[in-house]
C-alpha cells in the first residue's frame, strides 16, 4: 500500500515527526480505514528513503497512542478510531496552528484587531461568503 506522505528534508522539524504527523492525519481523518494493513517498516522506510528505526519509532508511537495495532506475523492495522478521538485530534491541531499564527503575529508587532481582521478575512476567502 502506498502512503501519500510527503517528506520535507529543508524543514528544521525531525523527519519521524514529519511522517508521524502526516500518518496520524491520513488515521484521524479516515482516509486510511480501520483495518488497513500498513507496509512493513522497511517497506515504508524504503519508500520514504529513511531509516527502518525511524519507522519503527512512529509505528510503535501511534500504537502507544491506539492508532495501530500490530499483530506478529501478520503486519501492523490501523486500529478503530472513535469520533471523539477524531474530534479532539482536530481540536487540538487546530488550536496549535492557530497559536502559532498568533504567536507570529506578536513577534511582528501585530495587534489583536489586526490580527483578527486577517483571521476572518482569511476564513472567509476559504470557506466562501456565507451571511
Amino acid at each position: 500500500m502506498w502512503i501519500p506522505i510527503q517528506i520535507n528534508e529543508n524543514s528544521a522539524e525531525p523527519l519521524y515527526h514529519q511522517i508521524e504527523t502526516q500518518l496520524r492525519s491520513l488515521i484521524i481523518s479516515g482516509t486510511i480505514t480501520e483495518g488497513t494493513l500498513l507496509p512493513s517498516i522497511r517497506e515504508l522506510a524504503g519508500d520514504l528513503k529513511c531509516s527502518v528505526i525511524t519507522v519503527r519509532r512512529v509505528y510503535q508511537d501511534l500504537e502507544n497512542e491506539g492508532l495501530l495495532r500490530t499483530r506478529q506475523g501478520t503486519g501492523t492495522f490501523v486500529s478503530h478510531v472513535g469520533d471523539g478521538t477524531m474530534e479532539g485530534y482536530k481540536q487540538d491541531v487546530i488550536r496549535k496552528a492557530l497559536e502559532s499564527a498568533v504567536d507570529v503575529g506578536l513577534s511582528v508587532h501585530c495587534s489583536e484587531e489586526e490580527l483578527t481582521v486577517m483571521f476572518t478575512e482569511i476564513v472567509k476567502n476559504k470557506y466562501g461568503k456565507r451571511e
